[in-house]
């Protein structure tokens, strides 16, 4: 892997099989609390290349383009470039990340709903043709801005049509669609495939078969129109397990095969992104601050108990605007994990965990039974690599995590047969026996 001009000097840590991701977390918490107790991330790209492994195996004649504004570290990009996958990418900066790793444009596609003019042209510029759209005024804008642009429109599906109300929601109707390829037509722009999307927080597999029997509709009235349609687009929003993935996969292959069979050399693709990432990445928070309040008056939301014990008010360093910023938008998908070692019968206590800025809105953990914590103890955070490395809010001069990536030798070996073999790539990999004895000149790690 070469890295970036800004991150040129990361390093992954090959472990040998006494060496674990528990082993580099106590390593760097024990380093973290010499030098600073800064929040920091561990990267497991072995994760990665699991994930991969297990999206061949599964859906296989499904072929996936990250979604690089989920986590665009320069170490994930590197090894799904090397792994063959495509790149989803919502604006030039993402464009510019991926080419700059060699990905030929004809793996991008630009799959912001709503593009600024200069990010149009940019794309243009560059040969990324390949874009989604779902009104006219987007198509106008296109039409105007990249001339060789191929668009996929963007069907919205029955889960996120009349959903919650003040969700801002993308996608065409099915009603609309005839307009939209009237307008395309009369504007000589290219409509080449249809692209849906089903959110992960939908419940239901069977949103995708009228998803797919609405997009099989579209292909044939953009035949009506003289288009040749060769992509089918099926989005995101797979968790990452492996029983969703198979799930998914029971019903929507037959109906591939009957829509859009292998014959028809249509293309399938999607958008995973979380699905890739989120398990690879654990956060570790230092404990900055506690408070001790009264446990009945701990939450409105809370049961009262009538108990007399106290409840503690912790807060962290890191929070909404920081590492956990997709807070703000949905659950919290994980369960905070006490580092230092406490007794199985030690006391546990109604907790609450903030983040360092002192507002209303940086709250991390409503509710949570832990043991008491001193100031300088330390929190995990497992399930952290999706959408947890934007950039940090000024406000109150938050400090990014360091990122250390990791990767065990059968890993290593893994990604080999998946047909990493560039000599390259080497450079950034390095052992480290299963005594973790790394000193700050020796750590493998680089900025957010």
């Amino acid at each position: 892997m070469k890295g970036f001009i800004d991150d040129a000097n990361y390093f992954v840590g090959l472990l040998d099989e006494g060496t674990n991701l528990g082993n580099v977390i106590d390593n760097y918490v024990n380093e973290h609390t010499l030098t600073g107790k800064n929040a920091f991330f561990v990267g497991d790209l072995g994760k990665i290349v699991k994930k991969h492994s297990q999206w061949q195996s599964i859906v296989a004649q499904i072929k996936p383009f990250y979604t690089v504004k989920c986590n665009s570290t320069p170490a994930v990009l590197e090894i799904l470039a090397a792994l063959g996958t495509g790149f989803a990418c919502s604006s030039k900066t993402e464009i510019a990340l991926v080419q700059e790793l060699g990905v030929s444009p004809e793996n991008i596609i630009y799959i912001s709903p709503c593009k600024q003019v200069s990010q149009i042209k940019y794309a243009a510029k560059v040969g990324v043709n390949i874009m989604t759209c779902d009104s006219e005024v987007e198509l106008k804008k296109i039409a105007r801005n990249h001339p060789n642009a191929k668009v996929l429109l963007h069907i919205a599906t029955e889960d996120n049509i009349g959903g919650e109300e003040g969700n801002l929601k993308f996608g065409t109707t099915l009603k609309n669609c005839r307009h939209i390829l009237e307008c395309a037509k009369e504007l000589d722009v290219q409509i080449i495939g249809v692209k849906f999307h089903v959110s992960s927080a939908c419940k239901e597999s069977q949103v995708y078969v009228h998803a797919l029997s609405d997009a099989r509709c579209v292909f044939d009235m953009a035949g009506e129109f003289g288009f040749t349609m060769n992509i089918l687009d099926i989005g995101g929003g797979f968790t990452g397990t492996e029983f969703q993935l198979e799930e998914v996969n029971h019903v929507i292959s037959p109906l591939l095969d009957v829509y859009f069979p292998e014959e028809s050399g249509i293309k399938i693709i999607s958008e995973p992104g979380s699905y890739y990432v989120s398990s690879a990445f654990t956060l570790a928070v230092n404990i900055i601050a506690k408070k001790v309040v009264e446990s009945d008056k701990f939450s409105s939301g809370a049961e009262k108990t009538g108990s007399d014990e106290p409840a503690f008010v912790y807060y962290m360093n890191d929070g909404v605007y920081g590492s956990f910023a997709s807070k703000l938008s949905e659950d919290l998908n994980t369960i905070p994990e006490v580092h230092k070692k406490y007794k199985d019968d030690e006391p546990l206590f109604t907790s609450s965990l903030w983040g360092p800025s002192c507002d209303e809105l940086d709250q991390i953990v409503d509710n949570c039974l832990l043991p008491e914590l001193n100031v300088g103890d330390w929190l995990i955070f497992d399930n952290m690599g999706a959408d947890s490395f934007h950039e940090p809010s000024a406000f109150n001069d938050f400090q990014k995590p360091a990122i250390y990536y990791m990767m065990s030798f059968s890993d290593w070996y893994e990604m080999q047969d998946a047909g990493i073999t560039a000599d390259t790539m080497m450079k950034n990999f390095f052992f480290v026996p299963s005594c973790i004895q790394l000193s700050q000149e020796d750590s493998f790690s680089t900025e957010a």
